[in-house]
């Protein structure tokens, strides 16, 4: 019988290193890209999961005295969304584990008002299939690029400047032209739904880049102690100013990491040709939540009669 209860500390300890194998968090983040490769594991683990014994949305799996599995999740741009930021699977052969543990996170996802649930996993995992068989829906494929910041030389275009308060409609117009109805249906609709569909990357700046009296592309930067992240969303003419600033301002860094969906092969050939290296691929799934609503209340009729 599985039991969903608090995470302790101690059942940090034993997790990460369950029958002496450290098991990985198999859930990525943007703000995790470039850390999932730590050359030492089981200190990486508990970096990762010590907060969430301190009042996270955290749920473990436990048979009898035995921990199965753990799922954690906090909100993305706002309380509309969320996205699982840990996956830890212990066990070999019960599919029940993840899949309770996904019906959990999507339950209480839906009644603290979320209207979906985020997940990025390697491509083709374990994970990845039964997350679709619990009705999330892969919709992106994304792959990671990097590269060694090491004598690279680059100036910040001078067409780019950081986002104002203005910017939020016509960053909203951007990714109405830039993304995929395929990938937009699942992911936002609405301006509502983008806001709240916005991922951490860690202490971010914001650019954008204007041309022919509109945005024409915008670039988040965040660095992370020697690496940093970049986050592009541009049309092709868009992209070389956007790179050169983000090397530019990640020139101080060892290395830079970025996130590249399907739907922009462009991006990829540029990268290419500036030194980046194709790593990791990941896919992105979404799940909606239910939500439970409160069934109109029926009042009897009132039937006035006048007489005139």
């Amino acid at each position: 019988m599985t039991t969903p209860r608090t995470v302790l500390p101690t059942d940090l300890v034993a997790l990460v290193s369950y029958d002496g194998h450290v098991y990985s968090n198999e859930a990525m983040t943007a703000d995790r890209t470039g850390k999932q490769a730590s050359p030492h594991p089981l200190e990486t683990a508990f970096e990762q999961w010590f907060s969430f014994a301190t009042g996270r949305h955290t749920w473990i799996s436990v048979k009898g005295a035995t921990l199965r599995g753990l799922i954690s999740a906090r909100k993305r741009g706002s309380k509309l969304a969320w996205e699982v930021d840990c996956l830890i699977d212990a066990t070999e052969d019960d599919t029940a584990v993840l899949l309770g543990l996904f019906d959990q996170v999507t339950h209480a996802a839906g009644k603290s008002g979320a209207l979906r649930v985020f997940l990025r996993v390697p491509a083709g995992s374990h994970a990845e299939r039964m997350a679709s068989r619990c009705e999330f829906a892969p919709y992106l494929r994304e792959r990671v690029w990097r590269r060694d910041l090491a004598g690279v030389a680059a100036e910040a275009s001078p067409l780019v400047r950081r986002r104002a308060k203005g910017d939020l409609y016509p960053l909203f117009r951007l990714y109405n032209e830039v993304v995929p109805e395929r990938v937009r249906k699942i992911e936002a609709m609405t301006l509502a739904e983008w806001t709240a569909a916005q991922e951490h990357l860690g202490r971010t700046s914001h650019y954008v880049l204007e041309g022919e009296g509109r945005l024409r592309g915008s670039l988040r930067v965040a660095a992370d102690g020697d690496l940093g992240r970049f986050e592009v969303l541009a049309d092709g003419a868009g992209l070389e100013p956007l790179l050169d600033t983000a090397l530019a301002k990640l020139a101080n860094r060892a290395r830079a990491f970025v996130l590249v969906p399907d739907y922009l092969p462009e991006l990829e050939t540029k990268l290419a040709a500036r030194g980046f290296e194709a790593a990791e691929e990941f896919a992105v799934l979404c799940r909606r939540t239910a939500h439970v609503l409160k069934a109109p209340r029926p009042l009897p009729a009132l039937i006035g009669t006048n007489l005139i």
